[in-house]
């Protein structure tokens, strides 16, 4: 958080993306691993605008106030290193599983 307040790290673009795609993530011990997704940054939108929470809809939306930001997040069948996400027990916690 220091460094977000301090601006040692530059402002996300407009349209910024990143992948969370690792078997190896790990959120924490409250969440365990979760699905590998790709995640979109776009200033602050509707959830609407990329179909988010709409019927049969992949695209899940987390909004972020604070920093005028909303995050688009749509889950992807496969682990960065080709295999299957469900294609062991392990593959994300209980409490994620779809």
């Amino acid at each position: 958080m220091r460094m977000f307040s301090s601006s040692d790290l530059p402002a996300i673009e407009p349209g910024s993306m990143c992948y969370m795609m690792s078997r190896d993530a790990y959120l924490g011990d409250a969440n365990g691993r979760w699905h590998p997704h790709l995640m979109f940054f776009l200033p602050q939108t509707s959830d609407m605008a990329w179909g988010a929470g709409l019927p049969g809809s992949p695209v899940l939306v987390g909004q972020d106030p604070s920093d005028h930001l909303t995050v688009f997040l749509i889950p992807v069948g496969k682990w960065s290193d080709g295999t299957a996400e469900h294609s062991d027990d392990d593959s994300a916690s209980d409490s994620h599983k779809r």
